[in-house]
């Protein structure tokens, strides 16, 4: 936590739509959780559940129009982010909320040198004059562990590889040192001994300045080795969060207990792994109640009309969305088909 004990970063009720000509898709619908200073708070859920979405709010990145921010606070040390003019919100974008994206190949410029693209937000946000902010970029590539900083700052993006060009958005996203880091899939078409390095890098220099970090991934063991609290979403919606070792090992919601489900086990062997059936709908065509109701495996009638509220369990840092998670509680892991990862 900052000195005064507020979460460094909160969203209220937060309500992001866009409208379609399929009528308005509610991608974040009612979303609420804290971020506190030094620790990294995971985002989890399938492609389609508003994750990104979430991040790009945040940002303040959303396109408007189609985009609508139809509810909600997002405060940033008190500040809303949303109801802030845009030359404010500018100056904190990227100077003390920056984010990593989602595959870098097509996050950089193509036809601008690593290095220049580095340069020109260090040079924006920090006031350093040219032949400084070279220096610092090349100083960020050696810091992010690329070999041969000052030939790599010359190159274009294609002329490095996915785990380099990585590195040199991790690089970007730390130009100004920020308070809060939002990285959206940062190992996303990595493979997974360069993952494990991305992820590495990430968990130092967290330690090393102290970021606050907002996680977003579908990947379970990434979370179970980075996060320090968990967000579940499902079609919009917060459907569970819990400390990362009270989540492994207590999942309350039917969708999380798929997620874990779905995950192959050291300890027996599978024919075939779990799957939650159907998909993810679409955010103009959720369905009325429990918007997970159409493929649950405890679906009872009133999941069918009326949406569960999201409520703390009592006595625990846990709560869910879910009219029957108290039942399921009651289960024998086997009868519900989770097991620890």
């Amino acid at each position: 936590m900052n000195n005064n004990g507020a979460p460094i970063l909160q969203i209220k009720n937060l309500k992001t739509y866009f409208k379609t000509d399929q009528g308005l898709a509610k991608a974040v619908d009612d979303v609420s959780f804290d971020l506190h200073a030094g620790k990294t708070l995971s985002v989890v859920g399938e492609s389609g559940c508003g994750k990104s979405v979430t991040a790009l709010s945040v940002m303040g990145l959303v396109p408007e129009p189609p985009g609508v921010k139809a509810g909600g606070q997002i405060l940033f040390e008190g500040r809303d982010l949303l109801t802030m003019p845009e030359k404010e919100l500018r100056a904190i974008r990227g100077n003390d909320i920056s984010m990593i994206f989602q595959e870098p190949m097509t996050s950089m410029n193509p036809v601008f040198r690593v290095g220049g693209q580095l340069s020109a937000a260090i040079r924006l946000h920090r006031g350093l004059n040219k032949t400084d902010a070279r220096q610092e970029a090349i100083r960020l590539l050696d810091q992010v562990g690329i070999p041969a900083p000052e030939q790599r700052v010359d190159d274009y993006p294609h002329q490095l590889s996915g785990g380099m060009l990585q590195r040199v958005m991790i690089a970007l996203a730390l130009a100004c040192n920020p308070k809060v880091l939002i990285a959206d899939e940062p190992t996303t078409a990595l493979d997974v001994t360069i993952q494990a390095q991305i992820l590495e890098l990430l968990r130092e220099l967290q330690a090393e300045r102290g970021m606050t970090i907002l996680l977003i991934t579908h990947d379970l063991g990434v979370v179970a080795e980075n996060a320090d609290e968990v967000v579940v979403m499902y079609a919009g919606k917060k459907v569970e969060q819990a400390p990362v070792a009270e989540l492994f090992k207590n999942p309350r919601h039917p969708y999380t207990q798929g997620l874990f489900a779905s995950l192959p086990s050291l300890e027996k062997t599978l024919e075939r792994l779990h799957v939650i059936e159907g998909n993810v709908p679409a955010a103009t065509q959720f369905p009325d109640g429990c918007r997970f109701n159409n493929r649950c495996p405890y679906v009872q009638s009133r999941c069918k009309s009326d949406l569960p509220p999201y409520e703390a369990i009592a006595g625990t840092a846990h709560g869910v969305a879910c009219w029957e998670h108290n039942a399921l509680a009651a289960l024998d892991p086997a009868e519900s088909g989770v097991h620890s990862p």
